[in-house]
């Protein structure tokens, strides 16, 4: 069934767009489980087709977004208030809106390997972030990242309750947090004041406080 829904969004695409932007939009939802797998998983739009510009796909990002097939985490400038507006458009990454539709996306052995818990060092940190991603989304937050260039620090989410901007940490493996550390100690980063939200394997579900 999950299946059949994502050949219905492919049916749509191709119903709602139309010229060139049509094979874009398609190219842009097939690649997201690939780059998903990525160490790195900023959307790259290189990945996408051989000679793809940021200017070309924009609209066709958008467009998903719009219908709601996909959520957008835009890369803050800085860990800091506020946070709309305090983003660099160019710098983004694609979730799914629905899971389990990314999970029907993966060939069948590591969709078999999911159910089982096995093998899933590729997919895991993408599966996870994904499920914590459409979880933000539901619950009426806005998606927001950061990567510091030419540095290790960097945090999966962010959120705004009140007047803090708090971290969320997305772990596939037991690890240490030390971005999350980083910003919460730091006097550099005066609104993440009262701590952090990890989650990793060991404690999936919910939710501790750092």
């Amino acid at each position: 069934m999950q299946r059949q829904l994502v050949l219905d969004y492919q049916e749509d695409i191709r119903k709602y767009v139309s010229g060139i932007e049509q094979m874009r939009v398609l190219n842009v939802f097939k690649h997201m489980p690939v780059q998903l797998a990525k160490e790195n998983k900023k959307f790259q739009i290189s990945k996408v087709a051989s000679g793809a510009r940021f200017k070309d796909y924009w609209g066709c990002i958008k467009w998903l977004a719009s219908a709601g097939v996909v959520n957008m985490c835009h890369c803050l400038l800085d860990p800091e208030l506020p946070i709309k507006g305090n983003y660099d458009q160019a710098k983004y990454k694609l979730y799914f809106s629905d899971s389990g539709l990314l999970v029907s996306m993966l060939d069948d052995e590591s969709s078999d390997d999911l159910r089982s818990n096995r093998n899933l060092d590729v997919y895991k940190g993408g599966l996870f972030e994904n499920n914590v991603a459409e979880a933000l989304v539901k619950q009426g937050y806005d998606l927001f990242y950061y990567k510091r260039e030419n540095s290790t620090l960097e945090e999966d989410f962010f959120v705004r309750p009140g007047s803090c901007l708090v971290p969320i940490e997305v772990k596939a493996t037991n690890g240490t947090a030390k971005s999350m550390r980083t910003l919460i100690s730091s006097d550099k980063y005066p609104d993440i004041c009262w701590g952090g939200v990890r989650f990793a394997e060991e404690t999936w579900g919910r939710a501790t406080t750092c």
